[in-house]
């Protein structure tokens, strides 16, 4: 019988799993997480899991007694769980208290591997710090916040990269402060992987960039498996919208929404009912005095080129979405463009294929080795807006086309987003690491 470990997580948010037992706010952002957790709950112990017993370390900016107790140790169907401190919007600040908060979970868990899933805060590399046991640590990449920051500004005009505005200045978080603490986030997602002995990721991308930090450390192939709701439902030529475009975010110069801004002109000579619907939080705001006052410089920028593009009305900013609300945009719409200056394995792109929704995607980071060119989507150069606007119009102009390659796609992300087969290599990693 092989020996059971004990595995210790740390996860970016409180998985909705364990909110709704404390019935408590959580977050949805990494709900395909709580698939994981509730398989690796009821196989705890069993003799064919390699996993004796779960651990689970989340965030909290307040710790709720009344639920997880004085000192933020509680447990839920057999798990123990850990809250900890951190204040989640400043994540580029880095903290020594966690550090200690770490060392008394790992004193009382005792844990023989550490799962890190992310390197986007500073608790990664407190983490590493405070467990001290390369060969027995394991963290999941996702982005890579090093080339985050490297490029941040995505093409941006000069005067937009140096503007600060009212909001800005009170909140200070100009664009060069935002790209300055993706650097400073960069620089503790360094330091912790170059102290981890193993690294999961799914894409050419984020291997090449592991090895370049750390070259020793082994990496482990494991895709994602997505949000429940995207596994059902398809989407259907004839009941989308015509000519509605679809991005899940943009918010920030990464994400590109400018560069889509930027092939409007180019795809409305073609297609004069074209529109943009756009998930995430809204930094174009209102007309009002106090919606100008409130809008940053991304913000500004994006209005700029809504007026100089006669785009008025072109545009819908749909929010924050939950996984069945993000769904059914995807389906309304007639395609989905992924604009982003870089991404690795963009979530929204393989929700999208799941959907077998038409997928437009810049050429970068790890989206080659999600998506593959004219055969399951199109790919364009990253920036370039005159190739980015002609891909959707291919898109319209042989929707045949367009429909063969989402289909294609379709089957692709159904293999690789295959719940099972992802559990099962999780388990692999865990019996390889425990060795």
């Amino acid at each position: 019988m092989e020996s059971k470990q004990r595995v210790l997580w740390l996860c970016n948010i409180m998985l909705p799993a364990i909110g709704e037992r404390l019935r408590l706010p959580y977050s949805n952002r990494e709900g395909w997480l709580s698939g994981t957790y509730e398989r690796i709950r009821k196989d705890c112990g069993k003799e064919d899991s390699p996993i004796g017993e779960l651990g689970v370390c989340f965030p909290t900016e307040k710790m709720d007694a009344a639920r997880m107790g004085e000192t933020g140790h509680f447990q839920t169907d057999g798990i123990s769980c850990y809250a900890f401190l951190e204040n989640l919007a400043a994540p580029e600040v880095y903290e020594e208290e966690l550090e200690k908060r770490f060392s008394e979970i790992l004193k009382d868990f005792q844990p023989d591997i550490v799962h890190i899933f992310g390197t986007e805060f500073p608790h990664t590399l407190a983490m590493v710090r405070a467990f001290n046991r390369p060969e027995r640590t394991l963290i999941g990449l996702q982005g890579i916040c090093s080339v985050c920051a490297q490029e941040y500004m995505a093409g941006l005009p000069e005067y937009v990269r140096n503007r600060v505005t009212f909001r800005d200045f009170v909140r200070k978080d100009s664009i060069r402060r935002q790209q300055e603490k993706f650097r400073i986030r960069g620089e503790h997602e360094k330091e912790a992987l170059r102290h981890t002995g193993h690294i999961t990721g799914r894409t050419g991308f984020d291997r090449e960039e592991a090895a370049g930090i750390n070259g020793t450390a082994r990496y482990h192939f494991m895709n994602e498996t997505m949000r429940t709701p995207f596994y059902s439902g398809k989407w259907s030529a004839a009941d989308c919208s015509p000519h509605r475009i679809f991005l899940s975010q943009g918010d920030y110069p990464l994400k590109g929404f400018h560069y889509m801004l930027h092939a409007m002109p180019r795809i409305l000579s073609r297609y004069p009912d074209a529109h943009i619907a756009v998930a995430g939080n809204n930094v174009i705001g209102g007309r009002s005095f106090m919606d100008w006052i409130k809008r940053s410089s991304y913000g500004r920028y994006l209005q700029e080129l809504l007026r100089e593009y006669h785009l008025e009305g072109k545009i819908e900013m749909l929010g924050r979405l939950t996984a069945e609300e993000m769904k059914e945009q995807y389906l309304k719409s007639s395609v989905f463009v992924c604009p982003s200056a870089v991404e690795n394995s963009p979530n929204s792109l393989g929700e999208a294929m799941l959907l077998g929704v038409p997928a437009v995607a810049a050429r970068t980071g790890g989206i080659p080795s999600l998506l593959e060119d004219k055969k399951e989507g199109i790919l364009y150069e990253p920036g370039n807006t005159g190739e980015l606007a002609d891909a959707v119009i291919k898109v319209w102009t042989e929707p045949d086309k367009a429909q063969a390659r989402a289909e294609e796609a379709r089957k692709r992300a159904f293999r690789t987003h295959d719940a099972d087969s992802n559990y099962a290599q999780l388990l692999t990693i865990y019996r390889e690491i425990g060795q």
